[in-house]
Formats: C-alpha cells, sequence, structure tokens
C-alpha cells in the first residue's frame, strides 16, 4: 500500500544547503571546530554526506536556492500510545534528478538517530546562528509554567492561565515575560511551593531561545511540528514524543537506533531527501 503524506509546512535553503540534524546539538558545531555551515558546504559539494562531531550530527545536501522547499511526512502507530508518528521524512530540494541516473536509484548518504531533543530542517548558514538551550534569547524573554498537584492552589495565590497544547490540557503560567519579571515569578512560586508543601509543584522557566521557540512553536501540531526564522531564513523543527521516543529510539546511535537517509527522484523527477523510520511491528515480542 503506497504511503499517504501530510503537508508539514515548507523551508528555504538561500545559501544551496539544506541540513536535517539533531536538534540538541545544533549550537555545538562551531563550539567543536568548525561551523556547520563549513561541514555542511563540503558534504553537500559532492552531493551530499552525514556529518558527525562527537554527538552532533546532521546530513547535508544541496538544495535550490530560490524557493521554498516543501517538507511531507507519513506516518505509522507509536509503541507507546499508538497515536500517529513520523514513519517518513521527506524534503523536497527543488532540483531536477539527473537525467543520467535512473529514477528508480536511491542515493543513502547515511542515517541519524532521533534526537529526544528533536529535530531542525533549514539552511546550513541560517542555522550557524542557532541559540541552543543554554543561550540567551534574542528578545529578552522568557515564559513561566507551572503544574502538579498543587497547581489549583498555586493559580489561587498567584493566577496564570492555562497554556493549551495538542491532546493535552497543558501547564499554567505566563507567556513572553521579560527575563528578569519571569526569574522573580518561578522564584515566587518556589519558594511558595518549599514554604507550604516542599514538593508537589513543578516550575519551570523557558528562555525564548531558537530551541525553545520551535517546540512552542509545535505546541498544536499533531506531530509536534513548528516553523521558526532562523538566521534570516525559515526553519522546521520536529519535537518527538518523549514516550514514543522511550520506546522506538531510546539509546539513539550507542544502541544502534539509527535510521536511513536518502536521496531520491519523486514522481514528477525531483530531488527529495527521505529520513525512513521503519513502523513499529506490534507482533515482535524482542521490540
Amino acid at each position: 500500500m503506497p504511503e499517504t503524506f501530510v503537508d508539514l509546512g515548507s523551508v528555504n535553503a538561500p545559501s544551496g544547503v539544506l541540513v536535517l540534524g539533531m536538534a540538541g546539538w545544533i549550537d555545538h558545531w562551531r563550539v567543536l571546530g568548525q561551523p556547520l555551515s563549513v561541514c555542511a558546504r563540503a558534504a553537500a559539494s559532492s552531493g551530499g554526506g552525514h556529518l558527525r562531531e562527537w554527538l552532533c550530527e546532521a546530513v547535508a545536501v544541496p538544495a535550490a536556492d530560490d524557493r521554498p522547499l516543501r517538507v511531507r511526512a507519513s506516518t505509522s502507530p507509536s509503541p507507546f500510545d499508538e497515536e500517529p508518528a513520523i514513519a517518513t521524512l521527506e524534503i523536497s530540494l527543488g532540483l531536477r534528478w539527473p537525467e543520467t541516473v535512473g529514477r528508480s536509484v536511491r542515493v543513502r548518504l547515511g542515517d541519524l538517530p532521533v534526537d529526544r531533543c528533536g529535530m531542525v530542517i533549514g539552511d546550513a548558514s541560517g542555522l550557524d546562528a542557532w541559540t541552543g538551550m543554554n543561550n540567551e534569547p534574542a528578545d529578552g524573554l522568557a515564559d513561566v509554567t507551572y503544574w502538579g498537584r498543587y497547581a489549583d492552589e498555586a493559580r489561587a495565590e498567584f493566577g496564570g492561565e492555562r497554556i493549551a497544547q495538542y491532546g493535552v490540557d497543558g501547564p499554567r503560567g505566563w507567556l513572553d515575560l521579560p527575563l528578569a519579571e519571569a526569574a522573580a515569578r518561578a522564584a515566587e512560586l518556589t519558594a511558595w511551593r518549599d514554604r507550604l508543601h516542599g514538593k508537589g509543584l513543578m516550575v519551570s522557566i523557558d528562555k525564548h531561545t531558537d530551541f525553545y521557540r520551535f517546540r512552542r512553536a509545535g505546541w498544536h501540531h499533531p506531530l509536534r511540528v513548528g516553523a521558526i526564522e532562523v538566521g534570516g531564513g525559515q526553519v522546521l523543527g520536529i519535537e518527538w514524543d518523549q514516550g514514543d521516543h522511550s520506546m522506538r529510539h531510546r539509546g539513539e546511535r550507542d544502541a544502534g537506533r539509527v535510521y536511513p537517509v536518502t536521496v531520491e527522484a519523486d514522481e514528477g523527477g525531483e530531488m527529495v531527501m527521505r529520513w525512513t523510520i521503519p513502523p513499529y511491528d506490534f507482533n515482535d515480542e524482542d521490540e
């Protein structure tokens, strides 16, 4: 049976090089050695390839620099809750498949693990500007959220609106606060909890880094996909359900849980990059 794909959005690659990489490590490339864009350009110059430096991994390919590049996905049931989870990620590259190569050929570029922190698709040069989870936000803002046994008591004391997310009620809290105000609000909640209960209330302060912004952008998407602007271009981020990750992808590369990335021709003769994650076999007792 042919796969059914759903549109996830689009990205652009003004540098002519597109990257699919592990979101938790994008900002580490420049710390470990060369910027991501330098490594990606080298790989793309030979038609594309796999990049790896310590725990940082990505695949880079040449792509059209003058148009949006469509991103689609097929799904299969998650072993965690049987909800749809990404099975094949397909990214249009905006380039014609070479006439000298048969359309049935699949060029394998390497493989990637599913990063527990999510995956990012975007322009290689633009991603050099990516701010990771430990960086400071460019807009100087943060979100404060809280949840747990004493959340209703905390709301009566401090307020805070319900922050809806797809499929769940979500925590309560405040969005888009200046950093100093966010830190003070989180400190008040924590001090109140410690004084009255000692535990039973979780409090989180999330700075508006690119890492956090892509996760927030996907709050209302059934596959946790969100689009943000980074380095002047549109980037798509995909956050994985933690239950699904734990059952299918936990251990990542160290456990051999990596999945092939290929370049192939689509039905119209254009190049696409595909990342294929085999469906979970519910009948396999070894899984």
